[in-house]
């Protein structure tokens, strides 16, 4: 389905960025664009990849003429530009909202204006009863691209998006933190043990993309059914994968954490769709005449559940070794480190 046709990929130079280019590359794909605002990492990618196919776009999607320019005869936009870090939210919330909010719309105006036929957003599970800045930016933004999708023909523009949990060993993530302590000698620091998290490879990320490129309808947001570990549990697998000796130190919870994350919320798992390994989370699509919904209410929501990182599938310390060691960049780090 993608034989001949053009991609962007914003924040293209990042973690899924490079998963989706990597992907891509050596298929008939005609053309793929990355566009950031980070010219060295864009720089680095072009010397490594050495591609006729990878077209590199300097540019914010903050700016509305800067994505335009990106985006003529593009037929696929994987929109995935984000400011992602929950502590530089808290602090700059704003800044989150430029990016992941206006940052967003601009994508979709440009994308309407120039009739790209289809754009998936990435969302985060943060985005689900959201309690930090960065969560609440992208709840915003999942509001913004359902909004959008109200407006437009999906004939002409299909615009949907995917919400996924912690990405492993992606950057930023806590993965790379105790790989870095690990070397250094230093303490494997963590906020709270018991606190859980979605578990979800980069592929699985690309994956879960790919799926909702193939299945979604306008505004739906797409969500993979992913297993959870404790932080505990992942910090001392992956002491157990390095055979290190660090202690593992508890310095208490960040600016803005959970003790669990939510992928679904009780009024999303209400009307999603299950469909085996994913949900599918529909658009709601009633409109501003709100009288007839004060008149009938649905007495199934007080009964019904979420799907979090607490109820969902637990891994045990062995199975989340397994899973670490399918990771290419662990086994780079354990080759270089001569544990391998």
């Amino acid at each position: 389905m993608f034989k001949g046709k053009t991609i962007l990929i914003t924040g293209g130079t990042g973690s899924f960025g490079n998963a989706v280019m990597k992907r891509f590359l050596n298929t008939d794909i005609a053309e793929i664009r990355i566009f950031s605002r980070d010219e060295k990492k864009q720089d680095d990618m072009r010397k490594l990849y050495k591609n006729d196919k990878l077209k590199f776009y300097i540019g914010d999607v903050r700016d509305l003429a800067s994505v335009k320019n990106a985006i003529h005869d593009v037929d696929y936009i994987f929109h995935a530009a984000a400011l992602k870090q929950v502590p530089s939210c808290e602090f700059f919330p704003l800044e989150a909202v430029k990016t992941n909010i206006l940052g967003t719309d601009n994508v979709l105006t440009a994308a309407i204006e120039c009739g790209i036929k289809k754009v998936i957003c990435l969302s985060t599970d943060k985005a689900a009863y959201p309690i930090n800045a960065m969560g609440i930016s992208k709840a915003m933004m999942e509001k913004v691209f359902v909004a959008k999708s109200r407006t437009i023909s999906s004939d002409r523009t299909l615009i949907c998006g995917t919400r996924y949990g912690n990405v492993m060993a992606s950057r930023g993530s806590v993965i790379p933190l105790f790989i870095e302590q690990i070397k250094s000698g230093q303490p494997i620091t963590i906020t709270d043990p018991y606190m859980t998290r979605f578990l979800m490879s980069l592929d699985e990320a690309v994956e879960l993309v790919l799926f909702a490129f193939e299945n979604a309808e306008a505004g739906d947001i797409m969500v993979q059914k992913a297993p959870a570990s404790t932080i505990g549990d992942l910090a001392q697998a992956i002491k157990e994968v390095f055979h290190a000796e660090n202690e593992i130190k508890i310095i208490g919870t960040r600016h803005g954490e959970k003790l669990y994350e939510t992928l679904l919320t009780k009024e999303e798992y209400l009307v999603a769709e299950d469909m085996g390994g994913f949900f599918r989370i529909p658009a709601d699509k009633r409109d501003l005449n709100y009288d007839k919904y004060f008149v009938v209410g649905n007495q199934r929501l007080s009964t019904s559940d979420e799907y979090n990182s607490h109820n969902t599938e637990r891994l045990n310390i062995n199975q989340i070794k397994e899973k670490l060691l399918q990771i290419k960049d662990i086994q780079f780090e354990l080759e270089r480190w001569g544990r391998y």
